[in-house]
């Protein structure tokens, strides 16, 4: 029995875990699974720490890490994994493209212990275009690939089924700027348009519902027509794709399969909130994994920050799942610095959220006490990143030992301390 079918029943040790992590109320975490509000993901071949997301839970973040052709390091990659995973990372995702793909995989799979997540289509497709083309994949090879992952033990996956020759023929018609940005959303574009076909894993929904209900992994329901600028956000192709992965939220729900649901991409300031209110309304409450989204384009280089401006606002107005970027996001492949960087800032946006979320200050008023104290070793202990806060400091130490080589004697919090003292 699927999580989703055994919360409908009653309160499961699954449930009683994800409840005491996230300070929850089982029995309200427990019909919030079963509404499909929350998703757990959680294959048992791979029985990783166990996460909730959506609604009530903390925001939680996704590292993407992956090899492509032109770097196939596979210790490189498991050096970004046990990296992000010290700063925080809730879940990560395999994309890679170059090298032996299954091994590098099931390396991932075996060393790390939090929800893993792959996109299938990219292996099926990829495979292919070295033979041919990518157009040439069957469908028997798009769903033989899923199945494969699934016993792999991947936890959740990213399918596009929100693509069909309907929503193709809107985009052909709305004057994009930049057309299709997602990797997943052009194979299968291109391969619809090849073949004159449907979509095999929008026509064969319901065989892609038994895979999952069988192998117990998350479905996150892709945004391949997601806006890859903000001159492109909110537009009709990107909202009648939503529309129908909110049937495919529907039809999921009715088969006991959690899903989530992935989201813009690139999307100005104003319209984040009109954005997630559009999301969670046509899509019924089901969890939002949001790529950033990234708030302008001018940035290429330091986008990490773009999508922490993003993320935290979309957050804050209902998205659950980030996924981090990185400075190296539309440049290269990031390396082990540029996923410590992303996960870190990621971290940042999804913190700031669940405080004003109401989730709790606890690390800022034990660093705030701790500057108030001049505890430097208590400022340390709560950072987000004890290693570099201690190096920054180090590196221009004042004279006063108590202090900051910034205010040095000066030291509002100090002088206040002296005389508060004194008046006491």
């Amino acid at each position: 029995m699927s999580i989703m079918a055994e919360a409908k029943s009653g309160i499961t040790d699954i449930i009683r875990q994800v409840a005491k992590d996230e300070n929850i109320d089982p029995e309200k975490l427990r019909r919030s699974v079963a509404a499909g509000r929350v998703v757990i993901p959680s294959n048992p071949i791979h029985n990783p720490i166990l996460k909730g997301i959506g609604q009530g839970c903390s925001v939680k973040v996704n590292v993407n890490l992956g090899t492509s052709e032109d770097c196939m390091d596979v210790e490189e990659e498991l050096e970004k994994a046990r990296v992000a995973l010290k700063f925080g990372a809730d879940a990560i995702m395999d994309l890679s493209t170059g090298g032996d793909v299954d091994a590098i995989r099931a390396r991932i799979i075996k060393e790390v212990n939090v929800p893993i997540g792959t996109v299938p289509i990219y292996q099926a497709g990829l495979e292919m275009a070295r033979k041919c083309s990518v157009v040439d994949m069957t469908e028997d090879m798009i769903f033989n690939g899923i199945e494969k992952h699934a016993k792999d033990g991947v936890d959740f996956m990213t399918v596009h089924t929100g693509i069909t020759r309907e929503s193709i023929a809107r985009l052909k018609k709305c004057g994009r700027l930049t057309d299709i940005v997602s990797r997943g959303g052009s194979f299968l574009t291109a391969w619809i348009l090849a073949n004159d076909m449907e979509n095999p894993l929008y026509a064969n929904y319901d065989y892609l519902l038994e895979l999952a209900r069988k192998y117990e992994f998350t479905l996150s329901l892709g945004d391949g027509l997601r806006p890859g600028s903000i001159a492109d956000a909110t537009d009709g192709p990107q909202l009648q794709e939503l529309i129908i992965l909110g049937e495919c939220v529907q039809r999921a729900r009715e088969a006991n399969v959690q899903t989530m649901v992935e989201g813009p991409g690139h999307i100005p300031l104003n319209q984040i909130e009109a954005n997630m209110t559009i999301e969670k309304t046509v899509c019924k409450d089901a969890p939002f994994y949001v790529l950033g989204p990234l708030v302008t384009d001018i940035a290429p280089g330091y986008d990490h920050i773009v999508g922490a401006i993003g993320g935290a606002l979309a957050a804050y107005h209902g998205a659950d799942f980030l996924c981090y970027v990185t400075p190296a996001e539309h440049l290269c492949l990031p390396n082990v610095e540029d996923v410590k960087i992303g996960t870190i800032t990621s971290k940042i946006a999804a913190h700031a959220a669940d405080v004003a979320r109401g989730r709790g200050m606890e690390r800022d008023n034990a660093i705030s006490q701790g500057r108030k104290d001049l505890d430097w070793e208590v400022i340390y202990k709560h950072a987000i990143d004890p290693e570099h806060a201690r190096k920054r400091r180090g590196d221009r130490k004042p004279e006063d030992e108590d202090v900051c080589s910034m205010c040095g004697e000066y030291c509002a919090i100090k002088l206040i301390k002296e005389h508060m003292d004194k008046d006491d």
